[in-house]
C-alpha cells in the first residue's frame, strides 16, 4: 500500500470491520449522512454533533444514537469515521481535530473555504495517515456512474469542448460563499476528473453579485493545452434562475455525450458507429446536394446510457467506508479536493479582476451558527 507524502502508510480496519461512524453538522446534508450510516450494513452510527441542541437530539432519537455538542465529545465516544457537514468556513476546524485523532473524514464539498485551509486539511491527513475523502457527490450520480462504466468498458473519451450549465432558483443557503464555491465546484470536479486530474492552464471568468456579497452568477472559460491538442470548458452557474437545470455536454474526438443530472438521463453518439453515414453526407455536400429535408437526429445512432437506481449519497458513503476498511486511496481524495478549490479560487479572482476589484473570497463567520446554512 503506498505511503503518503509524509511517509505514513494508511491502515485499513479490515474488510469485515463494523465501522463506528459519526456526523459533525446535521443540517440539510448532514442529516442524510446520519440516515445512511444508521441504515447501512456493517456500520453503526455512534452519534451526531451539532451546536443546535434540539436538532441534534431529535436526530439522535430518530436514529438511536447519541447527541453531542462538541467534536471532542464524539472523539471520546470512540468513532472510526465521520462525515463533516458544517458550513464550509468551519471544515478545517473540525477536520483537523478528527484527522489528528486518527479518524477518517468525509468532508462535504468544497474541501475548505480557500486553498490555504484545504492544504492544511490535506497535510493533517498525510501526517496522521487517516483516510480523507471529499464529498463531491456528482461523481456518484447515476448518470455519471453510467458514463464511467462506458469509459471503463473501453469507450475512451478525449474531450475537446465541454459546455456546462448549472442554474437554480435562490434557496438562501450557502450565501456566505460565492456561487463558484457553492455550485460550480460540482462541475469543476467533474471536468478536472475528465482531464485526468489536471487543472486548467488558463482561466477567464466573469461574475456578478446581485443579492449576496459574493458572485450569485458566474461564467468561466477554462482552457487546457495538451500534447494532443487544446480542450476548452465553458461553465455557467447561477443561483438566481427561475428554473433548475444541470446539464453537461462533452464533445470529444471520438464521441459526444450529453448528461442531464437532474433528469438522470444521458446519451452518447459514438464517432465510429456513425462514420459511414458521415462520410456519405460529406460526399453529398461536396457534390452540392440539397439536404435541407434531412432530419439530423435520424441520421445518427444515439445510445441511451444505462442508469442504475443507486442513491448518490449512499454510493458516496459506500466508497468512503470501503477506503476506511482497506486503507486505499478514496474515490475523491485530498489532491482532487484541493485542485477543485484552487481552480475555484482562480475563477473567483478572475471575476474580481473583471470587475476591477479585489474582493470575492469568502469571509470567515464569527461563529458556527447552526451547522449548515438553514
Amino acid at each position: 500500500m503506498p505511503a503518503t507524502s509524509n511517509g505514513v502508510t494508511p491502515k485499513g480496519l479490515g474488510e469485515s470491520a463494523i465501522i463506528r461512524a459519526g456526523v459533525v453538522g446535521v443540517g440539510r446534508m448532514g442529516r442524510h449522512h446520519a440516515r445512511v450510516y444508521a441504515t447501512m450494513p456493517g456500520c453503526k452510527l455512534v452519534g451526531v454533533v451539532d451546536n443546535n441542541p434540539e436538532r441534534a437530539e431529535a436526530l439522535a432519537e430518530q436514529y438511536g444514537c447519541r447527541a453531542f455538542y462538541s467534536v471532542q465529545q464524539l472523539i471520546d465516544a470512540g468513532v472510526d469515521a465521520v462525515s463533516i457537514a458544517t458550513p464550509t468556513t468551519f471544515h478545517r476546524e473540525s477536520a483537523e481535530h478528527m484527522l489528528k485523532a486518527g479518524i477518517a473524514c468525509l468532508v462535504e464539498k468544497p474541501l475548505a473555504a480557500d486553498v490555504a485551509e484545504s492544504k492544511a486539511i490535506k497535510s493533517a491527513a498525510e501526517a496522521s495517515g487517516s483516510v480523507l475523502m471529499v464529498g463531491h457527490i456528482e461523481r456518484f450520480n447515476p448518470i455519471m456512474r453510467a458514463l464511467r462504466r462506458e469509459v471503463a468498458g473501453g469507450q475512451t473519451i478525449v474531450p475537446r469542448y465541454m459546455e456546462v450549465t448549472r442554474v437554480s432558483p435562490m434557496t438562501f443557503r450557502s450565501v456566505d460563499i460565492s456561487v463558484v464555491m457553492d455550485m460550480m465546484i460540482h462541475d469543476l470536479d467533474v471536468v478536472i476528473m475528465l482531464m485526468n486530474g489536471r487543472e486548467p492552464d488558463e482561466v477567464q471568468a466573469s461574475g456578478v453579485a446581485v443579492i449576496t456579497e459574493y458572485e450569485d452568477i458566474a461564467s468561466a472559460r477554462l482552457t487546457w493545452h495538451l500534447s494532443t491538442g487544446t480542450c476548452v470548458a465553458n461553465i455557467t452557474c447561477s443561483r438566481l434562475a427561475l428554473k433548475t437545470e444541470r446539464v453537461t455536454r462533452i464533445t470529444g474526438e471520438n464521441a459526444y455525450v450529453k448528461i442531464d443530472y437532474a433528469a438522470k438521463t444521458g446519451v452518447m453518439i459514438r464517432r465510429v458507429a456513425n462514420e459511414q453515414q458521415m462520410a456519405e453526407l460529406r460526399n453529398l455536400l461536396r457534390q452540392g446536394a440539397d439536404l435541407s429535408n434531412l432530419k439530423w437526429h435520424e441520421l445518427v445512432q444515439i445510445e441511451e446510457l444505462k442508469i442504475d437506481e443507486g442513491e448518490p449519497i449512499v454510493e458516496e458513503i459506500k466508497a468512503f467506508l470501503d477506503a476506511v476498511r482497506t486503507g486505499q486511496r478514496p474515490e475523491v481524495d485530498a489532491a482532487a479536493g484541493l485542485a477543485n478549490v484552487r481552480t475555484a479560487e482562480r475563477i473567483i479572482a478572475a471575476c474580481a479582476e473583471q470587475r476591477g476589484s479585489k474582493g470575492g473570497l469568502p469571509v470567515r463567520a464569527a461563529g458556527w451558527a447552526g451547522t449548515e446554512k438553514p
